[in-house]
């Protein structure tokens, strides 16, 4: 449940941060004055709260606004590109990205324009030590921001789920999690039967429609939708994998994937199938699995009639039309529609064999080869 907010919620209290001396003891974030907070009081009760998703906002003006990632109404038009905003003060930023004179607050660390001089402050924080994490040196814009961060070392999740006890480092992340039991998805595409739990799943998807990349790779020409997808790219340049398992030699990009992979050392499957005994170490693969039951092939090729039941079989599926080959074998000039295929195809140059007969010691380079193998010694 999340914490009711009071009038003892609302302290001046000591701290480094004297801009900022008004508290809030539920979720430690900080303000300049006692309005701001008293505001901000309102996410913690039910005053303004959504009917579709439950999240609470501090004032019925932000609640009208919250209220259209529902609804889909963008009633503030740019004048210079014809994008849609869903308030004038998102349209008022937008503007900004067109004119560096509406920004002329530069930071000289990383080029990043402000319009005011206080965000450029605030900016500032993450270059120096100010908000800076003691056990991995990550700097923050704010002290609340910090807070929330620690928690990833200390451990501390505050936030219970009434449903199952699970526990969370923030409030919004309980929010979003108590859709699983609910079956809520308050955010809806209004381009497509799609809804979603998260505001932020919604504003990614949008982009399949529009095909808007924004996020560039500043070391080659690529452009993704995601930022993560951005992220993942990246270490293709830097090679970096900063999570790395306690129980083998591998390591991940992400610590999401690094907790998925841990299951296979310790065979948890937290994620069972409600119409038959199967349990999965992934959600995803649960979701897949659950397609059996239902026959559901969400996945439709746009050049023929075939449906599949997973977005990776439509795709390459597809390149069946396009004739494209993008996995490309280093050793060689020979292309490949499918990863499967150039793994098979890149064993005939290092002679790998990694299938091996159970009935003697011969040993195959693929799989279908060991097949037929088999079967010679079954005599069928």
């Amino acid at each position: 449940m999340k914490p009711e907010a009071d009038i003892k919620n609302i302290i001046e209290d000591p701290h480094d941060d004297k801009s900022r001396p008004y508290l809030c003891t539920v979720c430690d974030k900080r303000y300049r004055t006692k309005h701001q907070l008293l505001a901000h009081r309102n996410t913690h009760t039910d005053k303004f709260k959504c009917t579709e998703c439950g999240t609470c906002c501090q004032s019925s003006a932000a609640l009208t606004v919250h209220s259209r990632m529902h609804s889909g109404e963008k009633p503030f038009e740019c004048s210079v590109c014809s994008r849609l905003l869903v308030s004038a003060g998102s349209l008022a930023n937008h503007i900004r990205t067109h004119d560096d004179k509406s920004r002329p607050y530069l930071c000289t660390v990383c080029d990043k324009r402000y319009s005011t001089k206080r965000n450029l402050a605030q900016h500032m924080n993450i270059h120096s030590d100010k908000y800076k994490c003691t056990e991995c040196g990550t700097c923050y814009r704010s002290s609340s921001g910090l807070t929330v961060h620690s928690r990833i070392h200390s451990g501390e999740k505050p936030f219970e789920c009434s449903v199952c006890s699970k526990l969370f480092t923030t409030a919004g992340r309980l929010v979003e999690h108590s859709r699983i039991h609910t079956g809520q998805k308050p955010y809806k595409c209004h381009m497509c039967d799609k809804a979603f739990t998260r505001s932020e799943s919604l504003k990614s998807h949008m982009r399949v429609h529009v095909g808007e990349k924004p996020y560039k790779c500043h070391m080659c020409d690529k452009a993704f939708s995601r930022s993560w997808s951005l992220n993942s790219h990246m270490t293709v340049h830097t090679r970096e994998r900063p999570y790395k398992c306690h129980m083998c030699d591998k390591a991940f990009i992400y610590s999401g994937l690094l907790n998925m992979h841990v299951r296979i050392h310790t065979g948890e499957k937290p994620f069972k199938c409600d119409m038959c005994d199967k349990a999965f170490s992934q959600s995803g693969n649960r979701k897949h699995h659950m397609r059996v039951h239902t026959g559901e092939k969400p996945f439709k090729c746009q050049m023929c009639d075939k449906e599949f039941t997973h977005s990776e079989s439509l795709k390459s599926h597809v390149r069946i039309h396009t004739g494209e080959k993008p996995y490309k074998c280093h050793m060689c000039d020979k292309t490949f529609s499918r990863s499967v295929y150039l793994n098979s195809h890149v064993r005939v140059h290092t002679g790998e064999k990694p299938y091996k007969c159970y009935l003697c010691d011969k040993a195959f380079s693929q799989s279908r080869t060991l097949r037929t193998h088999v079967r010679h010694h079954l005599g069928e």
